[in-house]
C-alpha cells in the first residue's frame, strides 16, 4: 500500500456528490443520479446542456469535473477545477480535488500548493489539513530516499524512512499514487458569479461567501506509542464475547468494482503502462492463449506508441458472483491519436491479496 492509499481512500468515502435540495436545477439532480449510476455519457451531455444556459453554475462545473476525470481526462477534469478555483477563490472542494488529480500524477509541489489555497479560504477544512499532511509524508519519504542514494550509510535518514513507511504501512521507494478519486461535496452555497480572478498563491483569500464548516472528524496526531500496564481484572469478570465478522453489504463490492474499473480506465488513458498492468491478476486468461509475458509486451507497445489515449466508459453494470468473484459489463469508448472504437466490454475481477484484479475479459469486437 502506498503511502498515499489512505489519501485517495479518504477521499473515495463521499465520492458521490451531494447536492443541495432546494434551489437547485432538476437535471443537475438527474445528471448526479446518471453519474452514480456509471452513466457518464449522459450524465455529461445532460450537463452541458444545463452549462449552456448557465455556464457559471459552480455545482454543474463541478459535476462536470467529476465526470470528465472518471471518463479518464484528468487534464480536462484539472482544467475545469482551475477555472472553478478562479472564478469562486472562496470555495475551497476544487482546490483539494485539484489536489489529488495532482498527486495522481505524481505532481506533490502542486497538490501542496493547492491544499494551502483550501486551507487559506477555509482554515477549519480537516480534509485539507489530512491530505496535506500526506504529501508532506510522501515528499519527505523522496527527499530521504534520494538522501540514502548519496549516502548509504547514513543512520538517521534510515531512521526518518523508516518512520515514515511504519506510518504509512509499507515501503515507499517505487511507490505512485493510486489513480485520483474526486471525492469532495459539490459546493452546496448559493453563489453569485463572479469575475475569473487569478488567486495569487502567497495572498490570503478573503472568502466572498462563508463556507460551512464541515463535520469532519480531525486527523488524530501521530504519536508515540504508549506502554500501559495491564490490570487484573476481578476474579468474577467474564471476557466479553468477540463480535461475529458482518460480511460487507453487496452494494459497497459494487462501488468497490465500479471504482476499480474506472482506475483501470485512468491508468489506460494516462498510459500508465506499469499500473494499467498491474490490474491482472497472475492468472489471468489472455485473449490469444498467448503466454503472459508475449501478452504483456503487446499491451506494452499499443499502449505506449499512441501520442494520446482516452478510454471511457458508461452503462456499466456490476454483478457480484460471491465475496471473491464479480464482473463488470460496460460500453466502452476508445479514442487514441491514431484510431477510435465503441464497443461492449465484460470484465471479470477476483479479490486477491492486491486487491480486485482481473482474470479475464471479452469484446464484442
Amino acid at each position: 500500500m502506498e503511502i498515499l492509499k489512505k489519501f485517495a481512500t479518504r477521499a473515495a468515502l463521499c465520492m458521490l456528490l451531494t447536492f443541495a435540495i432546494n434551489g437547485h436545477a432538476d437535471e443537475i439532480q438527474d445528471a448526479n443520479k446518471l453519474f452514480k449510476q456509471g452513466n457518464l455519457t449522459q450524465a455529461l451531455d445532460m450537463v452541458n446542456g444545463y452549462l449552456s444556459n448557465k455556464p457559471k453554475d459552480a455545482q454543474a462545473r463541478f459535476l462536470k469535473g467529476l465526470i470528465v476525470n472518471e471518463q479518464g481526462d484528468a487534464m480536462e477534469a484539472i482544467s475545469i477545477f482551475t477555472e472553478l478555483t478562479n472564478d469562486y477563490p472562496e470555495l475551497p472542494e476544487p482546490y483539494n480535488n485539484l489536489a489529488v488529480l495532482y498527486a495522481g500524477q505524481g505532481q506533490y509541489e502542486k497538490a501542496k500548493v493547492a491544499l494551502e489555497m483550501a486551507i487559506r479560504t477555509h482554515p477549519s477544512y480537516a480534509t485539507a489539513h489530512e491530505n496535506l499532511g500526506d504529501i508532506y509524508a510522501k515528499m519527505a519519504s523522496q527527499a530521504y530516499d534520494r538522501a540514502l542514494q548519496l549516502d548509504k550509510n547514513n543512520t538517521g535518514t534510515k531512521t526518518k524512512l523508516a518512520l515514515i513507511r511504519d506510518l504509512f504501512g509499507k515501503d515507499t521507494r517505487d511507490a505512485k499514487p493510486t489513480s485520483p478519486t474526486l471525492a469532495e461535496s459539490a459546493p452546496t452555497q448559493a453563489v453569485t458569479p463572479a469575475k475569473p480572478v487569478v488567486v495569487a498563491v502567497a495572498a490570503p483569500v478573503q472568502p466572498a461567501v462563508t463556507p460551512q464548516p464541515k463535520a469532519e472528524p480531525s486527523p488524530a496526531p501521530v504519536t508515540k506509542p504508549v506502554v500501559v500496564a495491564a490490570s487484573t481484572p476481578p476474579a468474577k469478570a467474564a471476557p466479553a464475547p468477540a463480535p461475529k465478522p458482518v460480511a460487507a453489504p453487496a452494494a459497497d463490492a459494487s462501488a468497490d468494482i465500479m471504482q476499480a474499473t474506472r482506475e483501470w480506465a485512468a491508468a489506460w488513458s494516462a498510459q500508465n503502462v506499469k499500473r494499467y498492468l498491474g490490474f491482472y491478476a497472475n492468472e489471468f486468461k489472455t485473449p490469444n492463449g498467448e503466454s503472459r509475458k508475449a501478452w504483456e509486451a503487446l499491451r506494452h507497445a499499443r499502449i505506449s506508441n499512441p501520442k494520446s489515449i482516452k478510454v471511457k466508459i458508461d452503462n456499466a453494470k456490476v454483478e457480484i458472483v460471491d465475496a471473491n468473484h464479480a464482473r463488470i459489463s460496460f460500453r466502452q469508448h476508445y479514442n487514441a491519436s491514431h484510431f477510435k472504437s465503441v464497443n461492449n466490454k465484460t470484465l471479470v475481477w477476483i479479490k486477491t491479496s492486491k486487491g480486485w484484479q482481473i482474470t479475464d475479459e471479452n469484446s464484442d469486437n
